[in-house]
Protein backbone atom coordinates (compact mmCIF):
# COMPACT_ATOMS: atom_id res chain seq x y z
CA UNK A 1 0.00 0.00 0.00
CA UNK A 2 1.45 3.36 -1.02
CA UNK A 3 1.50 6.36 1.30
CA UNK A 4 -1.44 8.14 -0.35
CA UNK A 5 -3.63 5.04 -0.08
CA UNK A 6 -2.61 4.64 3.54
CA UNK A 7 -3.56 8.28 4.15
CA UNK A 8 -7.06 7.65 2.78
CA UNK A 9 -7.35 4.48 4.88
CA UNK A 10 -6.42 6.42 8.01
CA UNK A 11 -9.04 9.06 7.20
CA UNK A 12 -11.68 6.34 6.81
CA UNK A 13 -10.74 4.81 10.18
CA UNK A 14 -10.85 8.27 11.76
CA UNK A 15 -14.31 8.80 10.31
CA UNK A 16 -15.49 5.51 11.79
CA UNK A 17 -14.11 6.35 15.23
CA UNK A 18 -15.56 9.85 15.21
CA UNK A 19 -18.94 8.57 13.97
CA UNK A 20 -19.31 6.23 16.95
CA UNK A 21 -18.12 8.98 19.27
CA UNK A 22 -21.41 10.89 18.99
CA UNK A 23 -23.23 8.13 20.87
CA UNK A 24 -20.38 7.11 23.18
CA UNK A 25 -19.58 10.64 24.35
CA UNK A 26 -23.27 11.45 24.74
CA UNK A 27 -23.60 8.45 27.07
CA UNK A 28 -21.16 10.05 29.54
CA UNK A 29 -23.15 13.26 29.88
CA UNK A 30 -24.56 14.32 32.26
CA UNK A 31 -24.78 11.26 34.52
CA UNK A 32 -21.04 10.64 34.81
CA UNK A 33 -19.16 13.70 33.56
CA UNK A 34 -19.71 17.27 32.43
CA UNK A 35 -18.21 18.63 29.17
CA UNK A 36 -15.39 20.53 30.92
CA UNK A 37 -14.42 17.41 32.88
CA UNK A 38 -14.26 15.23 29.76
CA UNK A 39 -12.15 17.81 27.96
CA UNK A 40 -9.66 18.11 30.84
CA UNK A 41 -9.18 14.34 31.31
CA UNK A 42 -9.12 13.75 27.55
CA UNK A 43 -6.39 16.22 26.76
CA UNK A 44 -4.28 15.71 29.85
CA UNK A 45 -4.13 12.03 28.88
CA UNK A 46 -3.45 12.87 25.23
CA UNK A 47 -0.58 15.23 26.10
CA UNK A 48 1.01 12.49 28.23
CA UNK A 49 0.61 9.91 25.45
CA UNK A 50 2.01 12.07 22.65
CA UNK A 51 4.99 13.25 24.68
CA UNK A 52 5.70 9.68 25.80
CA UNK A 53 5.66 8.42 22.21
CA UNK A 54 7.81 11.38 21.10
CA UNK A 55 10.65 10.16 23.35
CA UNK A 56 10.95 7.16 21.02
CA UNK A 57 11.21 9.27 17.85
CA UNK A 58 13.64 11.78 16.39
CA UNK A 59 13.64 15.09 18.24
CA UNK A 60 12.94 17.98 15.87
CA UNK A 61 13.69 21.65 16.43
CA UNK A 62 10.68 23.92 15.89
CA UNK A 63 11.12 27.46 14.59
CA UNK A 64 9.60 30.35 16.54
CA UNK A 65 7.17 31.14 13.71
CA UNK A 66 6.00 27.52 13.58
CA UNK A 67 5.46 27.52 17.34
CA UNK A 68 2.95 30.32 16.75
CA UNK A 69 1.17 28.16 14.16
CA UNK A 70 1.20 25.18 16.54
CA UNK A 71 -0.28 27.34 19.30
CA UNK A 72 -2.96 28.58 16.90
CA UNK A 73 -3.62 24.97 15.93
CA UNK A 74 -3.97 24.05 19.60
CA UNK A 75 -6.42 26.90 20.11
CA UNK A 76 -8.62 26.10 17.08
CA UNK A 77 -8.23 22.31 16.85
CA UNK A 78 -8.19 21.44 20.54
CA UNK A 79 -9.47 23.97 23.06
CA UNK A 80 -12.12 25.92 21.12
CA UNK A 81 -13.11 22.99 18.91
CA UNK A 82 -13.65 20.48 21.69
CA UNK A 83 -15.15 22.92 24.18
CA UNK A 84 -17.87 23.76 21.68
CA UNK A 85 -18.30 20.11 20.60
CA UNK A 86 -18.88 18.59 24.04
CA UNK A 87 -20.88 21.56 25.30
CA UNK A 88 -23.05 21.41 22.18
CA UNK A 89 -23.43 17.63 22.25
CA UNK A 90 -24.61 17.79 25.86
CA UNK A 91 -27.52 19.99 24.73
CA UNK A 92 -28.46 18.44 21.38
CA UNK A 93 -28.87 14.93 19.95
CA UNK A 94 -26.17 12.80 18.29
CA UNK A 95 -28.09 12.79 15.00
CA UNK A 96 -28.39 16.57 14.97
CA UNK A 97 -24.67 16.90 15.66
CA UNK A 98 -23.90 14.45 12.85
CA UNK A 99 -26.21 16.32 10.49
CA UNK A 100 -24.46 19.62 11.17
CA UNK A 101 -21.02 18.05 10.70
CA UNK A 102 -21.97 17.01 7.18
CA UNK A 103 -21.42 20.64 6.21
CA UNK A 104 -17.86 20.72 7.56
CA UNK A 105 -16.06 19.92 4.27
CA UNK A 106 -17.64 22.99 2.68
CA UNK A 107 -16.15 25.14 5.45
CA UNK A 108 -12.76 23.46 4.99
CA UNK A 109 -12.90 24.21 1.27
CA UNK A 110 -13.67 27.86 1.92
CA UNK A 111 -10.78 28.24 4.36
CA UNK A 112 -8.49 26.33 1.98
CA UNK A 113 -9.34 28.65 -0.90
CA UNK A 114 -9.12 31.84 1.19
CA UNK A 115 -6.09 31.08 3.36
CA UNK A 116 -4.12 28.33 1.60
CA UNK A 117 -4.82 29.45 -1.99
CA UNK A 118 -6.04 25.99 -2.98
CA UNK A 119 -7.91 25.73 -6.25
CA UNK A 120 -11.32 24.02 -6.25
CA UNK A 121 -12.19 22.03 -9.37
CA UNK A 122 -15.64 21.05 -10.61
CA UNK A 123 -15.37 17.26 -9.94
CA UNK A 124 -14.56 17.92 -6.29
CA UNK A 125 -17.47 20.35 -5.99
CA UNK A 126 -19.77 17.72 -7.52
CA UNK A 127 -18.50 15.06 -5.11
CA UNK A 128 -18.96 17.32 -2.11
CA UNK A 129 -22.50 18.24 -3.14
CA UNK A 130 -23.32 14.56 -3.67
CA UNK A 131 -21.92 13.66 -0.26
CA UNK A 132 -23.71 16.57 1.38
CA UNK A 133 -27.02 15.52 -0.13
CA UNK A 134 -26.52 11.95 1.09
CA UNK A 135 -25.40 12.94 4.59
CA UNK A 136 -28.27 15.37 5.08
CA UNK A 137 -30.88 12.90 3.81
CA UNK A 138 -29.39 10.10 5.91
CA UNK A 139 -29.97 11.80 9.25
CA UNK A 140 -32.86 14.12 8.40
CA UNK A 141 -35.56 11.61 9.31
CA UNK A 142 -33.97 10.82 12.66
CA UNK A 143 -33.35 14.48 13.31
CA UNK A 144 -37.01 15.33 12.69
CA UNK A 145 -38.04 12.60 15.10
CA UNK A 146 -35.99 14.04 17.95
CA UNK A 147 -37.92 15.96 20.58
CA UNK A 148 -37.02 19.63 20.66
CA UNK A 149 -35.97 21.34 23.86
CA UNK A 150 -35.20 24.91 24.79
CA UNK A 151 -31.47 24.21 24.81
CA UNK A 152 -31.30 22.42 21.46
CA UNK A 153 -30.85 25.61 19.44
CA UNK A 154 -27.93 26.61 21.66
CA UNK A 155 -26.46 23.12 21.33
CA UNK A 156 -26.69 23.20 17.54
CA UNK A 157 -25.12 26.67 17.47
CA UNK A 158 -22.17 25.43 19.53
CA UNK A 159 -21.74 22.48 17.14
CA UNK A 160 -21.59 24.93 14.20
CA UNK A 161 -18.84 26.88 15.99
CA UNK A 162 -17.05 23.58 16.64
CA UNK A 163 -17.16 22.83 12.90
CA UNK A 164 -15.77 26.24 11.95
CA UNK A 165 -12.95 25.93 14.47
CA UNK A 166 -11.90 22.41 13.38
CA UNK A 167 -12.07 23.33 9.70
CA UNK A 168 -9.73 26.25 10.33
CA UNK A 169 -7.41 23.92 12.26
CA UNK A 170 -7.07 21.56 9.28
CA UNK A 171 -5.98 24.42 7.04
CA UNK A 172 -3.59 25.90 9.64
CA UNK A 173 -1.85 22.62 10.39
CA UNK A 174 -1.50 21.44 6.78
CA UNK A 175 1.70 23.43 5.91
CA UNK A 176 3.49 22.11 8.99
CA UNK A 177 3.13 18.50 7.81
CA UNK A 178 5.79 19.03 5.16
CA UNK A 179 8.30 20.20 7.78
CA UNK A 180 7.75 17.97 10.83
CA UNK A 181 6.56 14.50 11.73
CA UNK A 182 2.99 13.89 12.90
CA UNK A 183 4.17 13.03 16.43
CA UNK A 184 6.13 16.28 16.75
CA UNK A 185 3.17 18.34 15.59
CA UNK A 186 0.66 16.54 17.78
CA UNK A 187 2.69 16.76 20.97
CA UNK A 188 2.94 20.53 20.63
CA UNK A 189 -0.61 21.10 19.37
CA UNK A 190 -2.05 19.13 22.28
CA UNK A 191 0.24 20.80 24.81
CA UNK A 192 -0.82 24.27 23.68
CA UNK A 193 -4.46 23.23 23.42
CA UNK A 194 -4.39 21.77 26.93
CA UNK A 195 -2.88 24.96 28.36
CA UNK A 196 -5.69 26.95 26.77
CA UNK A 197 -8.43 24.82 28.34
CA UNK A 198 -7.01 24.79 31.88
CA UNK A 199 -8.76 28.03 32.97
CA UNK A 200 -12.07 26.66 31.68
CA UNK A 201 -11.93 23.16 33.12
CA UNK A 202 -9.47 22.85 36.01
CA UNK A 203 -11.94 23.78 38.76
CA UNK A 204 -14.32 21.00 37.67
CA UNK A 205 -11.90 18.08 38.01
CA UNK A 206 -12.31 17.49 41.76
CA UNK A 207 -16.02 16.82 41.33
CA UNK A 208 -15.69 13.93 38.84
CA UNK A 209 -17.55 10.97 40.46
CA UNK A 210 -15.11 8.21 39.49
CA UNK A 211 -16.49 6.02 42.27
CA UNK A 212 -19.85 5.93 40.46
CA UNK A 213 -18.41 4.94 37.07
CA UNK A 214 -19.90 1.84 35.47
CA UNK A 215 -18.09 -0.42 33.04
CA UNK A 216 -19.67 1.50 30.17
CA UNK A 217 -18.49 4.83 31.60
CA UNK A 218 -14.88 3.62 31.84
CA UNK A 219 -15.09 2.17 28.33
CA UNK A 220 -16.49 5.46 27.00
CA UNK A 221 -13.78 7.56 28.61
CA UNK A 222 -11.05 5.19 27.36
CA UNK A 223 -12.55 5.27 23.87
CA UNK A 224 -12.60 9.09 23.87
CA UNK A 225 -8.98 9.32 25.04
CA UNK A 226 -7.43 6.61 22.87
CA UNK A 227 -9.83 6.32 19.94
CA UNK A 228 -11.05 9.81 19.15
CA UNK A 229 -8.08 11.71 20.53
CA UNK A 230 -4.74 9.91 20.27
CA UNK A 231 -5.41 7.71 17.23
CA UNK A 232 -7.65 9.98 15.16
CA UNK A 233 -5.56 13.13 15.49
CA UNK A 234 -2.39 11.16 14.78
CA UNK A 235 -3.87 9.50 11.70
CA UNK A 236 -5.33 12.77 10.41
CA UNK A 237 -2.00 14.54 10.84
CA UNK A 238 -0.21 11.78 8.94
CA UNK A 239 -2.82 11.93 6.17
CA UNK A 240 -2.41 15.70 5.74
CA UNK A 241 1.14 15.04 4.57
CA UNK A 242 -0.21 13.28 1.45
CA UNK A 243 -3.69 14.72 0.80
CA UNK A 244 -5.14 18.23 0.82
CA UNK A 245 -6.99 19.74 3.75
CA UNK A 246 -10.15 19.73 1.62
CA UNK A 247 -9.88 16.00 0.95
CA UNK A 248 -9.28 15.29 4.65
CA UNK A 249 -12.29 17.41 5.51
CA UNK A 250 -14.44 15.48 3.07
CA UNK A 251 -14.11 12.29 5.11
CA UNK A 252 -16.19 13.95 7.81
CA UNK A 253 -19.12 12.79 5.67
CA UNK A 254 -18.49 9.29 7.03
CA UNK A 255 -19.46 10.44 10.51
CA UNK A 256 -23.23 10.85 9.94
CA UNK A 257 -23.23 7.51 8.10
CA UNK A 258 -21.73 5.75 11.11
CA UNK A 259 -23.89 7.68 13.57
CA UNK A 260 -27.03 6.68 11.69
CA UNK A 261 -25.85 3.05 11.44
CA UNK A 262 -25.34 2.87 15.20
CA UNK A 263 -28.78 4.37 15.68
CA UNK A 264 -30.29 1.59 13.55
CA UNK A 265 -28.36 -1.28 15.16
CA UNK A 266 -28.32 -0.23 18.82
CA UNK A 267 -31.21 2.18 19.18
CA UNK A 268 -33.70 0.49 16.83
CA UNK A 269 -34.07 3.35 14.40
CA UNK A 270 -35.84 2.30 11.20
CA UNK A 271 -33.63 1.29 8.27
CA UNK A 272 -35.43 2.82 5.29
CA UNK A 273 -34.77 2.88 1.57
CA UNK A 274 -34.01 6.60 1.86
CA UNK A 275 -31.26 5.90 4.37
CA UNK A 276 -29.73 3.20 2.19
CA UNK A 277 -29.77 5.44 -0.90
CA UNK A 278 -28.40 8.35 1.11
CA UNK A 279 -25.48 6.26 2.37
CA UNK A 280 -24.80 5.19 -1.23
CA UNK A 281 -24.65 8.86 -2.22
CA UNK A 282 -22.05 9.57 0.45
CA UNK A 283 -19.75 6.77 -0.68
CA UNK A 284 -20.29 7.63 -4.34
CA UNK A 285 -19.22 11.15 -3.48
CA UNK A 286 -16.07 9.83 -1.79
CA UNK A 287 -15.27 7.83 -4.95
CA UNK A 288 -15.81 10.84 -7.19
CA UNK A 289 -13.56 13.09 -5.11
CA UNK A 290 -10.73 10.57 -4.82
CA UNK A 291 -10.93 9.51 -8.48
CA UNK A 292 -9.94 13.00 -9.52
CA UNK A 293 -6.98 15.11 -8.63
CA UNK A 294 -8.89 17.05 -5.99
CA UNK A 295 -7.67 20.31 -4.53
CA UNK A 296 -4.54 21.65 -6.11
CA UNK A 297 -2.28 24.21 -4.61
CA UNK A 298 -2.21 27.42 -6.62
CA UNK A 299 1.42 28.04 -7.61
CA UNK A 300 3.03 30.85 -5.69
CA UNK A 301 3.93 33.93 -7.65
CA UNK A 302 7.56 34.94 -7.98
CA UNK A 303 7.73 38.56 -6.90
Amino acid sequence: MNKTSRAHLYLIVSGLLFGANYWIAKGLMPDFMQPAQIIFVRYLSAVALFWLVSTMTLREKISRRDHLLLALGGLTGISVNQTFFFSGLSLTSPVDAALLHSGSPVVVLLFSALLAREKINLPKIAGILMGAAGAVALVLQASMAESNSGNQLLGNTLIVLNIISYSLYLVIIKPLMSRYTAITIMKWVFLYGFLFIIPYSLNTVNSIPFEKFTGFAWFSLTYIVLGTTFLTYLMTSYSLRYVSAGTAGYYIYLQPVIAAFIGVVLFREALTIIKILAAALVFAGVFLVNRNAGLKKVPERNE
